[in-house]
């Protein structure tokens, strides 16, 4: 199995901590954001390489952060070419540009670099396997509507199949949000060509779910307690920062 990071943004919500360091690199507790995510990656057994997604302008940055890294799993830095967040490709551009650049023919799992999970990925793994050759999301209940209106916003039935997916709902009927978490198993490799090919859009993962839940079955985690920080901008970083802090 491949894994694959998401991070090739440009996080123009924290300028300035971002104007010339990329967000996974941020440190939390006096640890890069990254290196969070890698501490549930590298567990999973059947994972052989783990592929970081970013930008030519933050290339060397991750170049230089695994250089110093002590991981136990294969690691290659891809860069996307792109220099600006006006030339970005998206973070489903991106997927389909790894696919394609790294010829993944294995299941691949695909995470954001900028989110953190406290809990580990056993469970949510064991699930994911249970439901292919279907993809399986994670989800996180933010359990406030207003909340709810800045992410994709899930509905789901008794066997956890996804029964509706609005991006950023202005009238959220569900507090369920989709992280960015998606285990794609080898059958649906080529599932983000197909997207792309029919015009879908490149940046939002939540628009390419919004689209495959309507033509295949596809299936949510939900993570239970207070375990996932996605830092999008100032707020949720400085809030990442001091739960982590005291917990160290």
């Amino acid at each position: 199995m491949k894994v694959l990071l998401l991070a090739a943004g440009y996080a123009t919500r924290l300028y300035p901590l971002t104007k010339n360091k990329p967000k996974p690199l941020l440190p939390v507790a006096g640890r890069p954001v990254l290196e969070f995510i890698l501490d549930l990656v590298e567990p999973i057994k059947a994972v052989d390489e783990i592929f970081v997604v970013t930008n030519k302008k933050f290339h060397a940055d991750f170049e230089d952060w695994k250089a110093g890294y002590k991981g136990v799993k294969k690691i290659s830095i891809v860069n996307d070419g792109t220099l600006t967040n006006d030339d970005r490709i998206g973070a489903t551009g991106d997927i389909d540009f790894v696919i394609k650049e790294k010829d993944i023919k294995d299941d691949l799992l695909v995470l954001a670099g900028d989110n953190i999970f406290k809990t580990g990925l056993a469970d949510f793994m064991s699930f994911a396997s249970s439901k292919r050759p279907s993809i399986s999301i994670g989800l996180y209940d933010v359990k406030d509507l207003e909340l709810a209106k800045k992410y994709g916003i899930v509905s789901v039935d008794s066997d956890n199949k996804i029964r509706d997916f609005r991006e950023k709902p202005k009238e959220p009927t569900s507090t369920l949000a989709a992280e960015c978490l998606y285990f794609f198993p080898k059958e649906k490799i080529g599932i983000m060509r197909e997207y792309l090919s029919v015009g879908g859009v490149k940046d939002a993962p939540g628009y390419f779910l919004e689209w495959l839940y309507k033509r295949e079955a596809v299936f949510g985690y939900v993570f239970e307690g207070d375990n996932w920080f996605d830092i999008g901008d100032m707020r949720s970083y400085e809030e990442a920062n001091r739960i982590f802090k005291q917990e160290a």
